[in-house]
């Protein structure tokens, strides 16, 4: 089950500055965060339990909002794949862009002056949150993609993975933790929960335009002067297989992400389980996870470890939609959560970054932001459907949006366990069946992972 043996004395030698892994997951914390606060659960919340927007125009302006991330992503991955700065490809983008992020995000909180008819509360949802994506599909891009520029080896990546693991814990956590205490009823004044919004905004905006002056691509090619059309770059992508495969666990990570942080502002709600209780549970999971994939990588390989995590996730998830009520069921559906993001943060992005690899050895181009603009592609719309299909099912089984925290009926509360864990269960078990089939892995990867490498030291 060795996948890597052969490439470890290589890979060993190949190093990223602790400065440089630092302040590019410090960077990527505070966009994923905003980005959390916003479309996981967060914006919804918004405006439909405090600014009244029905249910259904918020489910529309989250279709509409997926069919533009078709176009959008794709594009700017081609466009910066061929940006031609002193900086690099990535580096203007995240350091220029950073300002406008914050405040789009902090212009989000605040009820525009267009009255508050239910078209008004449509069109700002729908604008806010296409100004916020334009920007953040433009900096998490890059932030997302770096990785793959200061490195070639799975193990100096790896390295940055784990580091990015607990900073992302973070990122997760602020709008899982923070959300839910400062989100302001409905009546309520939304000063102090605007106040802290603006507050966050701002240090996200210092934390990643300084973080620009620490790191730098390693691994590039040069621009061809003829390149393909963007179609063309779209359907080549999908015609790598190892890409397609990478896409189902893709979307299933970012799918479970944003369900998880929009159902658990209804689950403490009307649910017992403490909440310092279950995150706990949730963070010793995490740390359990990162201890165990990242040392049975090594031996297990991507491919062996990335379809047992799946398969753990997917017991816990099932176990938690149909015996959630049960505080032990609970406790353990927690914990698989924990070990289930552990493995999404960690070998997922392994798996991606030998994918990008792949496509080298094929095209001679280094086409990171190609691939993680049509990633977006897919991921982008888990956040939309995500969204959608928890309001959708909470719904179907009788929630009640105008009842206050703790009044729900039973029929109600075990609707919000479903409109949680059952998609992802489903979507798990998919992930699983699909990894027997995931090409980049044994004896002759190893080998070309390691010519890969000699090239770029070159």
């Amino acid at each position: 089950m060795n996948e890597n043996a052969s490439a470890v004395e290589t890979v060993e030698e190949e190093k990223v500055k602790l400065s440089s892994k630092l302040w590019l997951c410090s960077a990527d914390c505070l966009c994923a965060a905003l980005n959390g606060l916003l479309t996981g659960g967060g914006m919804t919340y918004f405006f439909t339990k405090f600014l009244g927007l029905g249910e259904g125009l918020a489910s529309t302006v989250w279709i509409i909002f997926a069919i533009w991330n078709a176009f959008n992503d794709p594009l700017f991955g081609y466009i910066s794949d061929r940006t031609k700065s002193k900086l690099g490809r990535r580096v203007p983008y995240i350091r220029y862009g950073s300002f406008f992020y914050s405040l789009f995000f902090i212009l989000t909180w605040v009820k525009w002056p267009l009255g508050a008819s239910q078209a008004a509360l449509f069109i700002q949802m729908l604008a806010t949150l296409f100004l916020f994506d334009t920007l953040y599909t433009a900096i998490a891009t890059s932030l997302y993609v770096m990785p793959y520029t200061m490195a070639i080896s799975n193990k100096a990546r790896g390295n940055i993975f784990i580091l990015k693991i607990f900073f992302t814990l973070v990122s997760m956590g602020v709008p899982l933790v923070l959300f839910p205490l400062i989100k302001p009823d409905p009546g309520e004044s939304p000063v102090k929960f605007q106040l802290i919004m603006t507050i966050i905004g701002v240090v996200t905006f210092l934390v990643i335009f300084f973080s620009t002056f620490f790191y730098k691509e390693k691994v590039t090619t040069e621009v061809d002067e003829n390149p393909e059309n963007i179609f063309r770059s779209v359907i080549d992508c999908f015609k790598n297989r190892s890409f397609i495969i990478f896409e189902v666990l893709s979307f299933t990570v970012i799918f479970i992400q944003t369900i998880l942080m929009q159902g658990v502002i209804y689950y403490f709600d009307e649910f017992g389980m403490p909440m310092a209780v279950a995150y706990g549970i949730l963070g010793v999971g995490a740390v359990f996870g990162v201890v165990l994939w990242s040392v049975k990588v090594k031996t297990w390989g991507v491919k062996t470890c990335t379809l047992l995590m799946c398969v753990i996730f997917a017991v816990g998830a099932a176990a938690m939609a149909v015996f959630g009520k049960n505080s032990i069921v609970a406790g353990i559906g927690f914990f698989t959560a924990g070990m289930g993001f552990a493995g999404g943060m960690f070998l997922i992005p392994l798996m991606n970054g030998d994918v990008i690899d792949y496509d080298e050895t094929v095209t001679g181009q280094r086409r990171e932001g190609m691939y993680a603009g049509v990633n977006s592609l897919i991921t982008k719309p888990a956040i939309s459907f995500a969204n959608s299909a928890f309001l959708m099912i909470a719904k179907a089984f009788g929630y009640d949006t105008t009842l206050a925290a703790g009044l729900q009926s039973e029929t109600a509360k075990q609707g919000i366990l479903v409109a949680w864990m059952a998609l992802p269960a489903a979507l798990l078990v998919i992930c699983a069946v699909a990894m027997k089939f995931y090409p980049l892995s044994g004896a002759k990867w190893d080998e070309t992972k390691r010519m890969l490498e000699e090239k770029h030291k070159a």
